[in-house]
């Protein structure tokens, strides 16, 4: 279980081309124990899994590997010249017609089986939130045997016909961004938070303010964000990969997601063979520390059913 007074983490860090990315990564834990690979969602780097989050995960016994997806945080920029309306991509993505782009939801996960293979690490268990669910469900649903377990938070099957965001959190995501100070980003950054908050576990104004800090200091990439946006719409659905998954499977979901809404993610449960849904009430979209110890209980859970599904093999 989650301990926030608990020491932090010594993370080794390292970075590793993969697909021809350099994707920065860092992890911590004993060499000999099973490794969490965890998976960011759009735009997020992976600072933004709490620390709380991380340390429950190594303190019942696991190694922990986080990373920045290509055009995010510290990893490399994947841009191929690609040159797209998003507009029109978003048109495209809704009558299921083709849609070029500098890469797509499958290149990700290939990142993900890379940066595997150059860590040596023949099999793992994958939590990814948002645009990282659907990645971590393309990995367990085209290399199933690498995958120990599933849990895929507050994402879905990317269908094209889903509901989308809130109309205000639209409107902020794809409005024109004429000034990129910090102060600005800094500013749209709180607004976001706050659309995306969980109203039943609430984080106060300061906090988004020194996380959205925090991130623009960290890496500001306005086009890999476009870039990975425009991602999620070239891949279109995952569904038929989704019956291939064999791993112990959580879909953990917030029934107040205004971003991913729950209807996509119980499209995911119900097309994932054994998939167990965990619904929770007053969950946004995303990771407050409130709701650390509700997420560590359930994705832990799954870890151990993973286990048993070992051992009876």
């Amino acid at each position: 279980m989650s301990d926030a007074s608990a020491p932090a983490a010594l993370w080794s860090s390292g970075r590793t081309l993969c697909n021809g990315v350099e994707i920065y990564w860092e992890m911590a834990g004993p060499e000999s124990a099973e490794p969490v690979i965890l998976i960011a969602g759009l735009s997020r780097q992976l600072t933004d899994w709490p620390e709380s989050f991380c340390n429950g995960l190594l303190a019942a016994g696991y190694r922990v590997l986080r990373f920045d997806n290509r055009d995010a945080g510290l990893s490399g920029e994947a841009k191929r010249g690609i040159k797209f309306d998003m507009m029109r991509s978003i048109l495209r993505n809704r009558l299921r017609l083709p849609i070029v782009a500098d890469y797509t939801l499958q290149d990700m996960a290939a990142d993900v089986l890379a940066l595997m293979d150059a860590l040596k690490l023949p099999r793992a268990h994958l939590a990814g939130t948002s645009m990282g669910g659907m990645i971590a469900q393309v990995v367990a649903g085209t290399a199933p045997q690498r995958v120990l377990s599933l849990n895929s938070i507050m994402s879905g099957s990317n269908h094209p016909w889903s509901p989308g965001p809130v109309f205000a959190i639209t409107r902020l995501m794809f409005g024109k961004r004429a000034d990129l100070s910090r102060e600005a980003t800094v500013a749209r950054g709180v607004v976001m938070r706050k659309l995306l908050a969980s109203p039943g576990y609430p984080t106060s104004e300061d906090e988004m303010r020194r996380m959205a800090g925090r991130d623009f200091d960290r890496a500001f990439r306005p086009g890999g964000i476009l870039r990975q946006t425009h991602a999620i719409l070239a891949t279109g659905s995952i569904e038929k990969l989704l019956p291939k998954v064999t791993a112990p499977t959580a879909i953990i979901h917030g029934i107040q997601d205004p971003m991913v809404r729950l209807a996509s993610g119980l499209r995911s449960a119900k097309l994932i063979p054994g998939a167990k849904l965990e619904l929770i009430d007053g969950m946004g979209h995303d990771l407050p520390e409130a709701l650390v110890p509700k997420l560590l209980e359930l994705v832990l859970a799954n870890l151990k059913r993973a286990a048993k599904k070992q051992s009876s093999t």
